[in-house]
């Protein structure tokens, strides 16, 4: 901790977090708007505005990650501190007579639009009136400061509120936890503690066993073009990075049956949805890829085992290269099974700095800053807005998330729960110079392919899925 004044006052400032680093190093090297979250909640009812204000600043006041700011010291070291209140006003927009397409590109604009990263608040909460009766909030966030279980929390906690305070029920809302003792914990184990050294030989040791192979999404052309340009044709890496960081979002949505379906497979058979979504894209990269065995891809790991973890908001995603190598003759639920072990093994050790892995991992097979043997990554969000209080008013609404029109990865996919019926939404973010529309769609389509050829028959293998996609 460090003491600085700011605009007068005397702060407590605090380090980064890997987490937060991990952000900060990609600001570094893409345009400031890519840590920019756009996302919208809004309920199909009249909505009392000057209620709905009230519930936001009671929820300002209990996530004290909503008023986090960024400094620099003197060395130009980056700090952050929290201000005791939030005392911004609260902007209101009428967008009832608007087209929905012209809504989402305003939102897309919005989200674009980076913070001022030092000194200034991180985030921004709008409230609106939209067509067909919807109404409530659009938010936009920098991920410095909140995550997707963060954004979630804060965006329940918002309603929670108002309904408190609109119909008089009496509801149970969640536990939110201080950030800075969390902030503590995290620095305490970076600065050079047992598990920290611990983790570190754990990685070290992966990264020595062999050399991954780069399997591309949209098939071998890039890493044979590659090859040939580099004059290496045992290159296994590919360049990932590009000048030109424009993106969208695509969403794909699985009908409701069908995602009922992955559902109770997966409960069934104890495996986990994020293990049974990474089998069928690890099968898909696979078939692309001349049907290679090794496939790497990134996974996301939240980071919220304990209590404090779960409700002190923040950031706390790393990313983690998932190696699988896997013979035809193994099953897919085998497969699964072998996913769901390698996702326990990176949990034990996720707290490890995941730029500090990455550098790491490229000087020890000495291959260029922008390289990876990764070409997606996934997160699978299950955290929705549900209905779990009876005494909560049961009414339907909308969440959107918006992009902010840049990337720095390919292809990012977050698969996430409707929160009309709980099927599932494949939100694929891509940098459109890396990926055309019909890639995706192609991806999305065999993926489909995988997953259901898959839970059909547990007994079926890889090689005879690979065969009959």
């Amino acid at each position: 901790m460090k003491e600085i004044n700011i605009n007068g006052a005397v702060m407590k400032c605090y380090p980064l977090c890997s987490a937060q680093k991990l952000h900060y190093y990609t600001v570094r090297y893409s345009p400031a708007q890519v840590l920019c979250i756009g996302t919208g909640l809004y309920v199909k009812q009249d909505v009392d505005f000057n209620l709905l204000k009230k519930a936001i600043y009671e929820s300002y006041k209990r996530f004290d990650t909503m008023r986090l700011r960024f400094t620099q010291d003197e060395d130009g070291t980056v700090y952050q501190y929290i201000v005791p209140n939030e005392e911004r006003d609260i902007e209101f927009r009428d967008f009832s007579k608007w087209k929905e397409d012209a809504i989402k590109k305003e939102m897309e604009r919005w989200t674009s639009i980076p913070f001022e990263r030092f000194n200034s608040p991180m985030n921004k909460i709008v409230m609106v009136k939209m067509p067909d009766g919807y109404n409530g909030t659009y938010m936009k966030v920098d991920h410095m400061t909140m995550d997707s279980s963060s954004i979630v929390g804060f965006s329940r906690a918002v309603l929670e509120t108002y309904s408190i305070m609109k119909y008089g029920v009496k509801i149970k809302q969640a536990p939110v936890k201080p950030f800075i003792p969390q902030l503590e914990k995290d620095l305490a184990y970076e600065a050079d503690s047992p598990a920290r050294k611990k983790d570190e030989e754990y990685w070290q040791s992966e990264i020595a066993k062999s050399e991954p192979m780069y399997t591309d999404f949209s098939g071998q052309g890039r890493l044979l073009t590659q090859r040939r340009e580099n004059n290496n044709p045992n290159q296994r890496y590919a360049m990932v990075v590009s000048k030109d960081p424009t993106a969208s979002i695509a969403v794909y949505h699985l009908e409701y049956e069908a995602s009922m379906r992955l559902m109770k497979f997966c409960e069934l058979n104890n495996v986990s949805m994020a293990s049974l979504l990474l089998m069928g894209m690890r099968t898909v990269l696979s078939k692309f890829n001349d049907n290679e065995k090794d496939v790497s891809l990134k996974t996301c790991v939240a980071r919220r085992g304990t209590l404090s973890e779960k409700y002190s908001g923040g950031t706390r995603i790393h990313f983690f290269p998932l190696r699988t190598i896997m013979e035809p003759e193994l099953t897919f639920l085998d497969g699964i099974r072998m996913i769901q072990t390698e996702q326990s093994r990176i949990f034990r050790h996720a707290n490890y700095d995941p730029i500090e892995y990455t550098m790491k991992r490229a000087q020890y097979w000495k291959y260029q800053p922008g390289t990876s043997y990764e070409s997606i990554s996934l997160t699978y969000q299950p955290l929705t807005i549900t209905k779990d209080t009876p005494e909560m008013p049961n009414i339907p609404y909308k969440s959107y998330w918006y992009s902010n029109g840049v990337a720095a990865q390919p292809l990012y996919l977050t698969v996430m729960h409707r929160p009309e019926d709980n099927g599932l939404n494949f939100n694929f973010e891509y940098r459109v110079d890396a990926v055309t529309d019909k890639e995706m769609e192609y991806f999305y389509y065999y993926l489909c392919r995988v997953l259901f050829r898959g839970i059909e028959d547990e007994t079926r293998t890889i090689g005879e899925i690979l065969e009959m996609i």
